[in-house]
């Protein structure tokens, strides 16, 4: 008997959004990364700034995990995070990395690749400040990627500090802080029937964004 439990070739479904044309894209792709945006977090508010982030060590090695879109700008796209974790660690030896949007809901993915470098300390200490009592308490209490014998080493830790701050307000680690990735390339996809798929390709040319439409 043949074991097929990985077997997913079978699985099919078709693409059927709206179609991505040349002359309707913005000339700017912050613009048209604004654009999809504003109309993802209609229908999925919770969950239209999770990110894929990819970084690589410095030997090559691929690493990827979700992170939250914190805010964006012309300057780029920021995140926050421990400078101790392994992305931080990837990222201390090589700054650039790859963001990745996927929106199902409306069938489309944007990918933003670029240098990252971290954000100033004042503004890790005005975000750290406006986060929820919890989150802060976590932050402060782990080393993210860090070896720990158990959760009930981490629920004690924070229950020391909760203890230790009383009412007052939680310091934000040294080693916590902001990122920002400076962004030289954007692709916006969108999925269509049979897998036709309309991919755009934005990408930094003498200080001017040239776009280019790719094949699927």
């Amino acid at each position: 008997m043949t074991d097929n439990r990985g077997d997913f070739k079978g699985l099919r479904r078709e693409y059927e959004a709206q179609a991505l044309n040349l002359v309707d894209c913005a000339g700017d792709p912050m613009e048209q990364f604004d654009r999809w945006m504003n109309e993802i977090k209609v229908l999925m508010p919770r969950d239209a700034t999770s990110m894929t982030l990819a970084t690589a060590s410095v030997g090559g090695m691929p690493s990827a995990r979700i992170v939250l879109l914190k805010h964006f700008d012309a300057a780029g796209f920021c995140w926050y995070s421990d400078y101790r974790s392994h992305k931080g660690q990837d990222l201390a030896e090589n700054p650039q990395a790859e963001l990745m949007f996927y929106w199902p809901l409306l069938e489309r993915q944007v990918r933003i690749s670029g240098k990252v470098e971290r954000l100033p300390d004042a503004d890790a200490r005005s975000y750290f400040a406006e986060r929820p009592l919890g989150s802060r308490l976590s932050a402060a209490a782990s080393q993210q990627s860090a070896v720990v014998d158990s959760r009930s080493v981490l629920e004690q830790r924070v229950e020391e500090l909760r203890r230790q701050h009383g009412d007052g307000p939680i310091p934000k680690p040294e080693q916590w802080g902001g990122y920002r990735l400076v962004p030289v390339a954007f692709e916006f996809w969108q999925g269509r029937e049979s897998r036709l798929h309309d991919r755009m390709r934005y990408r930094l040319q003498d200080g001017a964004w040239i776009i280019e439409r790719l094949q699927p």
